[in-house]
């Protein structure tokens, strides 16, 4: 899967500009579904197979996009002004490299500092793409840009990128889709737009599938990290179930079935409370008259930065997990 991985990481998909992902993810998965559409969002929506006695349909989400930046404005030197797209935090900004979706590139530099204790706000930053004047800047008002880093194994199983959040949720999602042979269940894997902008993709697919069951697959913090946040997950100890975040309480009935796959498979998974945030699961769980919903999160370090890292091994695992539970009937009774 690492190079699965690699060519979806090192892709540039901000929010609202996913094509390219979107492309890529559609070329894997072709061979493997009965039925692929977009929608007015741009969400990639692939069925496989059809309900069985005893089976649901499940929705499975995964967003396409990541974090990124758009040009507010040019000034008559040719340095680009930008707002964010998605929670980018500034003190991962400065010095770092972004590549424009026309394909320039250019490096995040911040105006003369009064205090150097300080991180700069966005307002005080801006992107040097190498232009003499407004006139010769390739950039215009209103172009999106992605972080520009590579994908890179800090060993051989501790893997480093950008947009982790969440094409890895895309990367094994696109497997589950290859390893899975039969199911009782209507699958309907949803690869949505977005979600770093209040989840908008996954509401209007969700909207429109009207699943009996949902399941994101996404990041997490990971709580391992010296003076971090307190969370009982961290990277190598398995997938983590999620419990609760700060946008939705999983449906427990779902939960207590995911405990009992990784159960039946012997693979360690840990369970997840997160403080802050939340995933496509909350847009599922709140469509129309409701929707039983649970996450399968990959722990994961320094989210929203440029430089994410998370263990291969419950990447593996999560993969193994879902098409366990997948290929059985979902019994939340």
């Amino acid at each position: 899967m690492k190079a699965l991985i690699k060519k979806f990481v090192e892709a540039a998909g901000p929010s609202g500009f996913e094509n390219a992902v979107r492309d890529l993810v559609k070329a894997e998965i072709a061979p493997y579904v009965d039925r692929i559409e977009v929608d007015a969002l741009g969400s990639l929506i692939a069925w496989k197979g059809s309900r069985q006695p005893g089976g649901k349909r499940v929705m499975i989400s995964a967003h396409l996009d990541e974090i990124g930046v758009i040009a507010t404005h040019v000034d008559q030197n040719g340095f680009v002004r930008f707002t964010p797209l998605g929670a980018v935090r500034p003190h991962t900004c400065l010095g770092g490299r972004v590549i424009f979706q026309n394909g320039t590139r250019g490096v995040i530099g911040s105006e003369r500092l009064e205090d150097l204790a300080r991180t700069p706000g966005f307002e005080q930053m801006f992107i040097d793409v190498g232009a003499a004047s407004r006139e010769d800047c390739p950039v215009r008002t209103g172009d999106a840009g992605s972080f520009d880093r590579d994908f890179v194994a800090l060993s051989e199983n501790r893997l480093a990128a950008k947009a982790m959040d969440d094409r890895i949720g895309v990367a094994v999602q696109v497997e589950v889709i290859r390893q899975l042979k039969a199911s009782p269940n209507e699958l309907v894997f949803v690869f949505s737009t977005q979600e770093e902008v209040m989840l908008r993709g996954a509401t209007t697919a969700a909207y429109a599938v009207d699943p009996e069951i949902g399941i994101s697959i996404d990041v997490t913090v990971s709580g391992d990290t010296p003076r971090g946040i307190k969370m009982e997950t961290a990277l190598g100890k398995g997938p983590a179930i999620k419990v609760r975040d700060a946008g939705m309480i999983s449906d427990p009935r779902l939960v207590r079935h995911m405990c009992a796959a990784a159960e039946r498979l012997g693979i360690p998974v840990q369970l997840e409370i997160l403080e802050g945030g939340t995933t496509d699961a909350r847009a599922i769980q709140t469509t129309r008259a409701g929707v039983p919903a649970g996450c399968v999160s990959i722990p994961c370090r320094y989210i929203h930065s440029p430089s994410e890292v998370l263990d291969y091994q419950d990447v593996i695992n999560s993969v193994k997990l879902l098409v366990e539970l997948l290929g059985h009937p979902i019994d939340l009774q």
